[in-house]
């Protein structure tokens, strides 16, 4: 990895980050504004670099969904540092149409001639910000049809993958950039395993080319298949740029099985109050000269300072015994504290835009010790730290027998790097609870596992379809199976617990939940694509129920004990009663959602006595009201609508009736009712 020469006409100068979270805790008052002054501290990097191009790692915004003032200081921000006369000095070689064609404009945004990019930004999606719900849209989506990103290495087969090139040249350096946006872990680590993953490669010149590779998944081992092998990837690449992962390791890591060099930029901003978090922040400005390249590390000043500490309470002075312990355990831990945030004012960068409040962290194991108030002790702090309400954190040793560990294996131990999760898992949450009840409250037909992923789609995504279409999916799926097996009625309960366990076997979650996404995204788009039928059905039966008023005085509903319901003045028009000019006492709701206005108003037995009353008139009820109460009937005429002389007639009333609504009021009291005025004629 020879060192490139600066200001070199054909050096590539690329500003790499990853991980940025915007958005992350906005509603804060102290962290609120964190990940939007880093983003525009690496913009300004990029900009005093005269950087080629900024490239991202995914998880650009830390909700699948950002808020508006997320995404718009986002955009104001590319749109200050991106947008310029500046030209760009290198081409771009591949087929743009193919690069970028899950885009509505499948080209780069400067070579649009609308627009005045000086500074490209290229960026993949990371698992907070992926592409859900109708039209598989992310928020990427939305920039680069603004002009302000060039999103790329999205997928949307989920059984083959193949990662076409962008493929860049600058003078005589040719730069080979393959992307993929992030996929479950467990469903791409299986597609590499079955050779479902391909690279294109340029078929001219192919060792000319510096071969780059953007992801973003999980590097650190935390299950069998949860996540990528480094070994996987091909070995013809030359630098991996790794996301997902929030330590900083940006120095480019060798990998001799693979022959390539593997960088981890890490967050620009602390997501989780874990080790991890507390390696000092960096970014990378990537320069390329034909094979060459080195990574140059660049410190972000304006982020948030943290620091973590470890207090064995066992190993200090403190005495377990004394009655006095407790303050001295908060003495101590004060004392503490307060060396951490001396620390913080002498290793503050000095820029303006660095906050003052620092992140502490104290982990204290208070094994043989009383915990004290953890609110109460951060409030000593609430003026001074950025986050006083989990200052501290309780934990105890777990109890239990200590094997005797060889000096191979104590070496061994200490070269592994603990890693962190930040935050537990909605999947594994499922997984444990109902692998923690009764017998009897197991899942006999569902598999924990996609149940799991299912709920997570509904949490992460709002995907609100996702376990109804799941449970429905696998029910057919295991009634198929019955009939096929022809299983008599005492063998149903061990056929159906025999396939479940047949499918988890299979590993077959993957397949039905994805199956089951796939029915609640036509779904979606079924109901976004038309109306509903709730809205027509209610404003067709408010038009009807105007249309019917008719003009006697005493004829309600209730009219001297009549039980028929006739076109009168009033809902409970008596002798003298002052109604609602044809107003319900309830309004008409539709009872499900999915009902066309056609059964809305399917015929009821109770209908019967009704038509025979009205002289042979056809009648319909609302089968959506309660017919307990006659007041609560609603009754339309069955004409044809096609009828020239019906269709007048109906056109005389509405003209009669329209202009003269009113506001009904729920209440069965005439004194509550306001009078309407009445129309001269």
């Amino acid at each position: 990895m020879a060192r490139p020469k600066d200001d070199d006409p054909d050096m590539f100068r690329i500003i790499v980050a990853t991980d940025i979270h915007l958005g992350y805790m906005e509603k804060d008052p102290a962290r609120g504004n964190d990940s939007l002054v880093s983003f525009e501290e690496i913009l300004e990097i990029a900009s005093k670099n005269n950087a080629d191009f900024v490239l991202l790692g995914g998880d650009l915004f830390h909700e699948n969904k950002p808020s508006r003032r997320t995404l718009h200081g986002c955009m104001a921000l590319l749109r200050k540092y991106c947008m310029g006369d500046k030209p760009i000095q290198y081409e771009f070689l591949s087929d743009q149409s193919v690069n970028f064609d899950h885009c509505q404009f499948p080209t780069l945004n400067y070579d649009d001639p609308n627009l005045n990019i000086s500074m490209p930004v290229l960026s993949i999606h990371g698992n907070h910000d992926d592409p859900t719900g109708q039209g598989n849209l992310c928020s990427l989506d939305i920039l680069h049809t603004a002009g302000l990103v060039n999103y790329f290495g999205k997928t949307s087969n989920l059984e083959k993958i193949q990662l076409s090139p962008l493929l860049f040249q600058k003078g005589t350096t040719k730069v080979c950039l393959y992307g993929l946006g992030s996929v479950r872990d467990e469903r791409l680590h299986r597609m590499f395993v079955h050779k479902n993953v391909t690279m294109l490669r340029p078929k001219e010149n192919q060792e000319d080319w510096f071969n780059m590779f953007v992801v973003h998944q999980n590097r650190s081992k935390h299950s069998a298949t949860n996540y990528i092998p480094e070994q996987f990837l091909d070995d013809f690449l030359d630098l991996i740029i790794w996301g997902h992962e929030h330590e900083c390791r940006i120095d480019p890591e060798w990998n001799g099985i693979q022959n390539f060099y593997v960088s981890q930029p890490g967050s620009s901003v602390a997501t989780s109050l874990s080790e991890g978090e507390t390696v000092k922040k960096h970014i990378g400005l990537l320069q390329i000269k034909g094979k060459d390249f080195m990574m140059k590390k660049i410190p972000l000043e304006t982020v948030r300072p943290f620091y973590m500490e470890d207090i064995v309470l066992g190993e200090t002075s403190l005495n377990p015994d004394d009655h006095n312990v407790l303050k001295k355990v908060e003495a101590f831990c004060t004392e503490k504290v307060e060396t951490l945030l001396d620390k913080a004012a002498m290793e503050h960068t000095g820029n303006r835009k660095q906050p003052t409040k620092a992140l502490i962290r104290l982990r204290i194991d208070y094994t043989g010790f009383e915990p004290f108030s953890i609110h109460r002790f951060g409030q000593k702090f609430v003026d001074r730290v950025a986050n006083p309400k989990d200052l501290v954190l309780f934990h105890r040793r777990k109890a239990g027998v200590k094997k005797e560990e060889s000096g191979a294996d104590n070496e061994l131990l200490a070269k592994i790097r603990p890693q962190s999760l930040d935050s537990a898992r909605v999947e594994d949450m499922v997984r444990d609870y109902f692998g923690q009840v009764e017998e009897t409250s197991k899942l006999q037909l569902l598999t924990e596992k996609g149940m799991g992923d299912a709920v997570k789609e509904y949490v992460d995504k709002e995907e609100r379809e996702a376990i109804s279409e799941l449970v429905k999916y696998q029910l057919q799926k295991t009634q198929d199976h019955l009939k096929v097996r022809n299983a008599s009625e005492d063998r149903i309960d061990k056929e159906v617990t025999h396939y479940r366990e047949e499918r988890k076997k299979r590993k077959e979650e993957d397949e039905e939940v994805a199956e089951a996404l796939k029915r609640a995204h036509s779904m979606r788009s079924q109901s976004e694509d038309h109306p509903c039928d709730d809205d027509r059905m209610s404003l067709d039966s408010d038009e009807e129920s105007r249309t019917t008023r008719g003009r006697g005085r005493g004829r309600g509903s209730r009219s001297r004990g009549a039980k028929e319901t006739t076109r009168g003045r009033g809902s409970r028009g008596g002798r003298g009663s002052r109604g609602g000019r044809g107003q319900m006492k309830e309004p008409v709701i539709a009872t499900n959602g999915n009902r066309s206005i056609l059964d809305a108003f399917a015929s009821s037995s109770s209908s019967a006595s009704q038509r025979s009353a009205r002289g042979g008139n056809k009648r319909k009820t609302y089968s959506g009201m309660d017919m307990s109460d006659d007041d609560d009937v609603v009754t339309i005429d069955d004409e044809d609508p096609f009828d020239i002389s019906s269709s007048s007639r109906k056109q005389k009333s509405q003209r009669k009736t329209t202009s003269r609504r009113g506001v009904a009021f729920d209440s069965d009291s005439d004194d509550d009712i306001i009078p309407l005025p009445k129309r001269r004629r």
